[in-house]
């Protein structure tokens, strides 16, 4: 072997070139990127700003990786060992230590560091600051594990794990944390930015146009990090100050014998402006006209089932840890479930918002999301047991929060 040694090494870094640059390309080509969390079809201004340094950077690298690679497959070929020639036949050439191909190879990396560091610095002063920041609505973001709450002081709105804003508008997002590192991520509108303890944190994102998007926590906060998920919703302005007026309201009240609230039960001053003529449809739950469906009571409402939903809820003691404001609910270590009817996820975004996901939620959220708090330190410590009927009278209720 020792004779090919030199022959095989040379090979196996062609070989290894070559594998290399069809993996690039077919990841380039071949690859699916429409996803719900996709980075590269961005709807925002932070987002775009973001995917033109991963532009830059990218063709810079494919340029370097180019040169180097044709480089060295040259070298390998030209000067190679050939037949009837001897390892110790006398070298070719050398260039070390030649001060123009060295300068040259020095400017051009100075060159090629510059053209990614420019658009680089650009878009950290772009995504640094918060444009029209007198116009700018202000959201407090606060992660838990695993959910995120959502304040809006200017508004006195409280939610949780669906964030909802108007389209075209700068969106102040203040970052905080009462537990471990968080990381808040929305990759259509804006990178990752940590929510760090006992550190106040910011970033800030605009929508282009209505639409659902889907965000998540990126960065590892526990056993159950990968199940710690979003929605962000954006609304024309119109839309966004009626979601907010109803979101001001307290809870709504179901009267015995009422088997038919409609919306403008409700309030009829609270309308969508683009969903007339969609109340008969029944779009995906987990896309933008789901979300807006979802805002209206859908079908027949058992009032008896929905009380005595509301009286478990009581007795079973989730208004320890949750609020629902209107219902003598204080409790503040769970998410607001004031209108959880609206919102068309559950379990901080892992499930869609459907009769059988809630269900099988609250029968057993730890087979769900290891680790929840809601099982470790409500179930197991109240010892709590629901029966079917439970179930469903629980499910009725909380789907009724509009």
């Amino acid at each position: 072997m020792g004779k090919n040694f030199p022959f095989i090494l040379r090979l196996r870094s062609i070989v290894t070139a070559v594998l290399g640059g069809l993996l690039f390309m077919g990841a380039l080509t071949g690859c699916d990127m429409s996803g719900h969390q996709s980075t590269i079809l961005t709807e925002g201004p932070v987002a775009r700003s973001q995917l033109n340094v991963f532009y830059v950077t990218l063709w810079v690298s494919i340029f370097i990786f180019l040169t180097v690679g044709s480089v060295l497959a040259y070298a390998q070929i030209k000067f190679r060992v050939r037949k009837g020639q001897e390892d110790d036949d006398v070298p070719p050439p050398q260039t070390h230590g030649h001060p123009m191909i060295e300068m040259g190879l020095i400017c051009a990396s100075i060159l090629l560091l510059v053209i990614i560091a420019v658009p680089t610095i650009r878009g950290i002063w772009f995504q640094a600051d918060t444009p029209n920041r007198e116009d700018a609505l202000v959201v407090t973001v606060t992660g838990y594990q695993w959910w995120f709450k959502f304040e809006y002081p200017e508004l006195g709105i409280v939610t949780a794990n669906e964030l909802v804003i108007p389209k075209n508008r700068p969106i102040h997002l203040d970052l905080r944390t009462l537990d471990v590192i968080h990381s808040f991520w929305v990759p259509k509108l804006a990178g990752k930015v940590d929510l760090i303890p006992n550190r106040a944190n910011h970033m800030w994102l605009q929508a282009d146009k209505e639409g659902y998007y889907w965000g998540q926590c990126a960065e590892f906060c526990g056993e159950s990090h990968a199940n710690m998920k979003f929605r962000l919703v954006s609304l024309d302005e119109g839309d966004f100050q009626a979601w907010a007026e109803r979101q001001k309201q307290e809870a709504r009240e179901i009267p015995e014998g009422d088997t038919a609230m409609t919306w403008s039960n409700l309030n009829p001053k609270i309308q969508f402006a683009s969903l007339e003529g969609t109340a008969d449809t029944e779009p995906e739950v987990g896309s933008y006209e789901g979300w807006r469906r979802q805002q209206f009571p859908i079908g027949p409402e058992d009032p008896q089932l929905i009380n005595e939903g509301r009286t478990l809820f009581r007795d079973q003691k989730c208004v320890m840890c949750h609020t629902i404001r209107g219902h003598d609910a204080p409790g503040i270590i769970g998410p607001d479930l004031t209108h959880f009817g609206s919102r068309t996820t559950v379990a901080a975004g892992l499930l869609d918002n459907t009769p059988e996901n809630l269900g099988a939620w609250i029968s057993d959220p730890e087979s769900i999301k290891p680790g929840n708090i809601m099982y470790r330190d409500g179930y197991v410590i109240n010892k709590t047991t629901l029966s079917e009927k439970d179930v469903q009278a629980l499910v009725a209720y909380l789907n009724s929060l509009k």
